[in-house]
């Protein structure tokens, strides 16, 4: 087995969610500037959440006069593929980056099974499993010297580890480029590793945040046919994207966010109401279609 070298200091995204620890929000320091939400009731600890396997109760995320994320209450029921889909600057990534950990909020509380995020992060967190949109790696090891450091931070044996990390780099089709630097993978092979670390420790709840950018088709059916069958074994996934199609093929429900705030979220086929998802969430964001007609330029008339 091939030694492995001393990661650098600055931790990858995957890795971080079960190694980090974080403050309750709500704490001290100067509140941001401009409008001010109205702090949600806090949920006393002692008092379980709904049985899901999330839950986010009055989550509120500030930026600037920016409200990123406007008292977003949501409960993701066990075993389901949830999708979550909004246009760009819904609050989609800012909501997953609280649930999971990786962003305090100014306000509100989330759940991950029976563990509050930010009461008791590292049991949250060894419950979860991350695939960010903006992934960061460790660059100067190769893709299995990367599971392996992963494994270690989640305390798994050696030889479980091992195992995991040949089965995920064939599975993935990662085999080939196992002893490759991760500086030398393309876009689709980056998401490919990612989403190995994020599934190493088979976690109970999975956060994918655009996981087929740029994967190739092939890899695109691989990865399908291995979420679908993690959610048949009873676990968890949010799913977010901007690829209507590929959430209405894989989500049993969905939730539809715009400007912060929570717009519909049920079962998929409660959100489309006999619609498809793409028509459905065009009405339910209000948004209006573009004429093109000031492009008429563009039209090239027949010689």
């Amino acid at each position: 087995m091939e030694s492995t070298p001393t990661p650098p200091r600055t931790p990858d995204t995957a890795a971080s969610t079960s190694a980090s620890s974080a403050h309750r929000p709500g704490g001290g320091g100067r509140p941001p500037d401009g409008p001010q939400p109205s702090r949600p009731k806090q949920t006393d600890a002692a008092v379980q959440p709904p049985s899901s396997a999330i839950s986010a109760l009055g989550l509120t995320k500030l930026f600037g006069r920016t409200i990123a994320v406007d008292k977003l209450t949501l409960h993701v029921p066990h075993g389901s593929f949830f999708g979550l889909v909004g246009p760009n600057g819904a609050g989609k990534s800012t909501t997953i980056s609280m649930i999971t950990g990786l962003l305090r909020p100014d306000a509100g509380e989330v759940w991950i099974g029976a563990n509050e995020t930010w009461s008791d992060p590292v049991a949250a967190k060894q419950q979860i499993g991350v695939l960010p949109e903006n992934l960061r790696l460790f660059e100067r090891l190769t893709g299995a010297e990367m599971l392996q450091y992963i494994g270690q931070i989640r305390g798994l044996k050696t030889e479980v580890v091992l195992s995991r990390r040949d089965d995920l780099l064939e599975t993935l089709g990662l085999q080939d480029a196992g002893g490759k630097l991760i500086t030398d993978y393309s876009t689709g092979m980056r998401k490919k590793i990612g989403l190995a670390a994020a599934l190493l420790h088979a976690p109970q709840v999975l956060f994918l945040d655009e996981p087929f950018e740029s994967v190739d088709p092939v890899s695109v059916r691989t990865i399908r046919t291995v979420l679908e069958r993690f959610t048949e074994s009873g676990a968890t996934i949010v799913f977010s994207s901007h690829v209507m199609a590929i959430v209405e093929d894989l989500c049993d429900r969905v939730a539809v966010m715009n400007a912060g705030k929570l717009v519909s979220s049920g079962t998929l086929a409660d959100v489309t109401q006999g619609q498809r998802l793409e028509d459905a969430f065009i009405e339910l964001i209000g948004a209006e279609e573009t004429d093109a007609g000031s492009l008429s330029w563009l039209q090239r008339s027949p010689d």
